[in-house]
């Protein structure tokens, strides 16, 4: 089964070890995947791994990879390949990520891809909304399921980013909040993270303002102000580094990531 709307589509699939996907050139989106039972792979050229029942993977957009059943093995798996969110800040910042869910965390994992499936049949900018958030649910699940595997200072700092973007916020105020001495979060956010706390805070704002332009009709200048940019002009220069063309002409061409360009995916 596989559901889709303009920039999210999303499946549930049950595979014999026949199948397999191969992208030598990776793929213009990030891809979620949740075991249900069985057992797949994934490989990266840094990263490879296995995944049985409630393990989550997520594999960054870019990267060349292959995917598949294991060999003898069926697999029982729920999926979904997506444009970009800023939860995907809160995350270490590897090829390949999998998080072992355990608990309630499962649960409601397989709630969030169900609702996420059901809310991908309805078109619509309501209906995307909704589908985003079932996949910033299921981001966070990770998330809190890799704190005790982050120093929970960082996890503090990091949340706080992904809730108060817009803010002015400043290195001393969230050494306060981490109970930190500037110098000291910087180097141990970097560490943990492999970036600095600035450019993970633009990187946050960069991709809820593509977002903005692409599904909720905002002008440049207001996804700008609306996600924390105080100069137009830095914003500006920003989007273009990060999607190689200007923020409107973004808006304008958000049909790159139309329903089309996602149907070669699975």
């Amino acid at each position: 089964m596989r559901e889709s709307i303009p920039g999210l589509v999303a499946g549930h699939f049950r595979r014999g070890d026949d199948y397999s996907v191969r992208r030598p050139e990776g793929a213009d989106s990030w891809l979620l995947a949740y075991t249900l039972g069985g057992r797949g792979y994934f490989r990266t050229p840094a990263e490879q791994s296995s995944c049985s029942e409630g393990d989550l993977i997520l594999l960054r957009k870019d990267v060349a990879h292959e995917y598949g059943t294991a060999k003898g093995e069926q697999w029982h798996f729920m999926w979904c390949h997506f444009a970009r969110l800023p939860h995907t800040g809160l995350l270490p910042e590897k090829e390949l990520l999998n998080v072992p869910l355990s608990g309630t965390f499962r649960r409601r994992a397989l709630r969030s891809f169900r609702l996420l499936l059901q809310d991908a049949r309805e078109r619509g900018a309501y209906g995307l909304l909704r589908c985003e958030n079932h996949l910033g649910a299921l981001l966070l699940l990770a998330a809190s399921q890799l704190g005790d595997r982050v120093d929970p200072r960082v996890a503090a700092v990091l949340r706080v980013l992904a809730s108060r973007m817009e803010e002015e916020l400043r290195i001393e105020d969230l050494a306060r909040i981490a109970a930190l001495s500037p110098s000291r979060l910087s180097h141990l956010f970097k560490e943990q993270t492999g970036r600095t706390i600035l450019e993970t805070l633009a990187e946050m704002r960069l991709e809820q303002a593509a977002l903005l332009l692409a599904h909720a009709g905002r002008l440049p200048s207001e996804a700008a102000a609306e996600v924390g940019f105080r100069s137009y002009n830095h914003f500006a220069a920003l989007f273009r580094r990060r999607f190689g063309v200007s923020p409107s002409a973004y808006r304008t061409d958000s049909a790159r990531l139309s329903e089309g360009d996602f149907q070669r995916l699975t």
